[in-house]
């Protein structure tokens, strides 16, 4: 897909002229529903994904993190901050999150699951039949906090990682794999705030220290009303790439199950240059994180590894056959 390199100045412009018709209803979902996402930026819809399905993501899941199954290369296998450094053998309780796993068909089949991409399309796209891109991806396995605090994650908005436009072509999924509620550390959302421009953001001043890339919007106003997004299993949350979210501490004894995908509209999303603006530093962190495992994303020799190219390397088409990832 050719790419558009631009330097943003306003991250709202791109979005002045809607495909979606707003409405009228869609393939699933009721125009009462879109019109909710578009108010309020995120919509949950109750019993998306079925247990069936959970499960397969799960045992997965599991056997990944007990070496059963070898993962791709380019499927990043992470810790908590409060474990990372200590001397851990690789297990169900000490890894925390698999992210980037478009190679790995069985949790990549959560991104084809047709209730989930229905919506999507709904949300993003002018048709049910509109391409879309698996962008990124993650299965949260939250742990119950050490107290130190760190299995919380700070307010932010998504698309401070994201080098496309527009962003309201683009959406994330986040599926319930078991109850989701405040003790255990729900989403939290600020009904509305997509509507306003991407913050800067930060890492947050925390004594327990804080995760790799979990970035705060910038002198955040702890004010703002926040709903709690609590969630029976299957139950799936898709929301705004601006909506400012995050989430809550741990507080229960077992782990907290999640899995998600970012979907961009594959036709009329285009790559942007972001040096200069409030992403050019993430963009340089996530690309020497790329740049310290090059085998793992089948990076050429000599090839220069940019922020566009790092998010080329790991999206994947979704029901289409793209002849280049966007």
């Amino acid at each position: 897909m050719k790419s558009l390199r631009l330097v943003v100045v306003s991250t709202r412009g791109f979005a002045s002229k809607s495909i979606v018709d707003w409405s009228r209803p869609g393939k699933v979902l009721s125009s009462e529903q879109k019109q909710f996402y578009k108010k309020n930026g995120f919509l949950l819809i109750r019993n998306c994904v079925g247990k069936e399905d959970l499960k397969k993501y799960e045992d997965r899941f599991n056997a990944i993190c007990e070496r059963k199954v070898k993962p791709p290369p380019s499927m990043l296998i992470m810790k908590d901050v409060s474990i990372a450094k200590k001397v851990t053998p690789d297990s169900i309780d000490t890894i925390t999150k698999v992210q980037d796993f478009a190679e790995e068909p069985v949790l990549f089949s959560y991104c084809e699951h047709p209730k989930v991409t229905d919506v999507v399309r709904d949300l993003i796209g002018s048709s049910p039949s509109t391409r879309i891109q698996a962008m990124h991806t993650m299965l949260i396995n939250k742990p119950p906090d050490t107290g130190k605090l760190t299995s919380r994650h700070p307010m932010h908005q998504d698309l401070i990682y994201f080098p496309w436009r527009p962003e309201d072509l683009t959406i994330c999924a986040w599926t319930a794999m078991e109850k989701i509620n405040k003790k255990n550390g729900c989403l939290q959302v600020v009904p509305g705030s997509q509507t306003q421009d991407l913050k800067p953001h930060e890492y947050p001043n925390w004594e327990g220290g804080v995760n790799k890339a979990y970035y705060a919007i910038k002198d955040y106003d702890m004010s703002l009303p926040r709903e709690y997004v609590e969630m029976e299993a299957g139950d799936t949350v898709f929301f705004h790439p601006i909506l400012f979210h995050g989430s809550g501490t741990n507080r229960s004894d077992g782990f907290r199950k999640a899995i998600s995908c970012h979907f961009a509209n594959y036709d009329h999303t285009r790559y942007i240059d972001v040096k200069g603006t409030i992403q050019e530093e993430t963009g340089k962190q996530i690309v020497d994180i790329i740049r310290k495992h090059p085998h793992r994303y089948s990076v050429k020799p000599g090839q220069d590894i940019t922020f566009e190219l790092s998010w080329r390397l790991r999206s994947r088409p979704v029901h289409h056959d793209g002849k280049e990832n966007l």
